[in-house]
């Protein structure tokens, strides 16, 4: 998402953040905090920081919609961080509270769908940063694209449209059990013919 983004100065609570999506990749959150406690002293977390502000919509009643790193903002939550630094992507104070959502997806900033790949209403979008689930295929989704099985894309959400594609074709026991095997898997199937339409995709579609 292309935007002009200006820093919140003003620390915002991390459990105060709405979120825009009702799950995460709990495999992806546990690598971020990892990389969150390799960067042992304060002057490297506060670097950390700087690079990874948060992305909100300020919304109604004065709250902040989380648009983008939901996992690394679980990732510090549960590392014990308080407040993060956001950045403001969009000001929607105006808009009144019963059409807010149907904005907020007119301009792809809203992902209503839960770890089974279905659509929901938009009340079933957790209120807080600590109550999103975990969706094993948004985790094998991201350490795919680590893995250069498709590049990092502006496409809003890209890597759930991925996970949505993998969640068709791979069994979910093979992802919580053998992770590594689904990954090599998932490595195959996106370069196959079915995944052209995806975001990043890298092929090539065929051997010739």
């Amino acid at each position: 998402m292309a935007h002009t983004r200006e820093p919140y100065v003003k620390p915002i609570p991390i459990l105060s953040l709405r979120p825009t999506q009702m799950t995460v990749g709990m495999h992806e959150v546990k690598e971020k905090r990892k990389r969150w406690r390799e960067h042992s002293s304060s002057k490297k977390r506060a670097e950390l920081l700087g690079k990874h502000m948060i992305p909100v919509v300020h919304g109604p009643d004065d709250r902040y919609y989380v648009v983008d790193h939901h996992h690394m903002a679980r990732a510090l939550h549960e590392e014990g961080v308080k407040d993060i630094l956001v950045t403001v992507i969009g000001d929607l104070t105006m808009v009144e509270r019963d059409v807010f959502w149907g904005v907020m997806d007119n301009k792809r900033w809203v992902y209503p769908y839960n770890s089974k790949g279905d659509r929901c209403h938009f009340k079933d979008i957790p209120r807080s940063i600590k109550d999103l689930k975990d969706d094993p295929y948004r985790s094998l989704a991201g350490e795919m694209r680590r893995a250069g099985g498709f590049a990092k894309d502006t496409t809003p959400f890209s890597e759930f449209l991925w996970a949505d594609f993998l969640r068709r074709h791979i069994p979910r026991k093979m992802v919580e059990n053998t992770f590594a095997k689904a990954l090599e898997k998932g490595l195959a199937l996106g370069r196959g013919p079915n995944a052209t339409y995806l975001p990043g995709w890298c092929g090539p579609a065929s051997d010739d």
